[in-house]
């Protein structure tokens, strides 16, 4: 609380207190990180709102909120369901935040853990995060909620489902409704059903900060290039619609252009996930001429209010 404190002699325009023990669990969305609703509160808005009330799939991890102590809260969580007997009703995903965390959590007993209560850890890759997920539960338009603690929940991002409701809260939160199944489960009050019938509450997690051990530097699968590469020479079919070699650009000739046709000004909300989707869209990551098809077509025109049409 020493570091914590204002410069002397300092003034602000506007002066906020937060009381840290008022604090309440809480879940953003669907479609956009900057809905919030308190954990408590959500299943009610979603009944009123029309939200499926269901999870289908719970997914943890990717490169944010993934952290050892993020795996190890929801290994937290994941225990006592298991000590009752309990499962995730929903599907469950695990997706380390690198290497390190992978080999880290394996070898401290975090990764079986949250095995055992039906989660499946994947690659540590951006994965469904950023739309590399071949999801076969559901199909194109099949409306459906999922719950995740990645960083964006944008209309499509996770699995080009434009009827998933995709919602963000902390790992832990994720976990503990995965294990529920529904939106209508307030952790800190309501109580689940053990296999053998008894009544019984989450406790809050608690987790190490760090690993007691150092970390577990995992697989080194860095692939070194040569250390003279002036000899080598990358070969791409010229039909590849994947990869792309560039040429150089023209060199400037010193003037801006200036007088240019604007063909397209956008409405509202305008993220990277309009300007340019990911999901399918990435295995063209390597082509230029490729990806720039993408180029916002998830954004909504303001001269006809629609999404990927620049003319009526």
């Amino acid at each position: 609380s020493s570091d914590l404190v204002p410069d002397e002699g300092c003034e602000y325009d506007e002066l906020i207190e937060i009381n840290l023990n008022q604090l309440k669990p809480h879940i953003n969305g669907p479609f956009t990180p900057d809905l919030a609703t308190p954990v408590s509160a959500v299943g009610a808005v979603a009944e009123e709102k029309g939200w499926p009330l269901d999870i289908r799939v719970g997914l943890i991890g990717s490169c944010t909120n993934s952290s050892y102590e993020d795996m190890g809260r929801a290994a937290a969580v994941a225990r006592q369901a298991l000590a009752h007997g309990l499962k995730c009703k929903s599907q469950f995903t695990i997706t380390p935040g690198s290497e390190q965390i992978r080999a880290t959590i394996e070898r401290d007993g975090y990764a079986k853990v949250l095995r055992d209560v039906g989660g499946v850890v994947l690659a540590n890759a951006c994965g469904p995060c950023i739309g590399q997920w071949d999801r076969k539960d559901i199909k194109k338009g099949e409306k459906n909620t999922i719950v995740t603690s990645y960083n964006r929940n944008f209309t499509g991002r996770n699995d080009a489902n434009p009827e998933t409701h995709a919602f963000v809260t902390s790992p832990e939160i994720v976990t503990a409704l995965s294990i529920a199944g529904t939106l209508k489960f307030d952790p800190e009050k309501d109580y689940l059903t053990g296999a053998k019938g008894e009544k019984f509450k989450l406790e809050a997690p608690d987790a190490d900060e760090l690993p007691k051990e150092e970390f577990d530097p995992g697989q080194d699968t860095y692939q070194y290039p040569p250390s003279d590469g002036s000899s080598q020479r990358v070969e791409v079919s010229p039909t590849s619609q994947r990869l792309q070699l560039l040429n150089p650009f023209d060199k400037w000739n010193g003037k801006d252009l200036e007088d240019m046709l604007i063909l397209i000004k956008v409405k509202g909300k305008c993220t990277t996930d309009h300007i340019s989707a990911a999901g399918p869209w990435l295995k063209f990551r390597g082509h230029l001429d490729n990806i720039s098809n993408n180029l916002l077509i998830g954004a909504i025109n303001i001269e006809n209010n629609k999404t990927n049409r620049s003319e009526e």
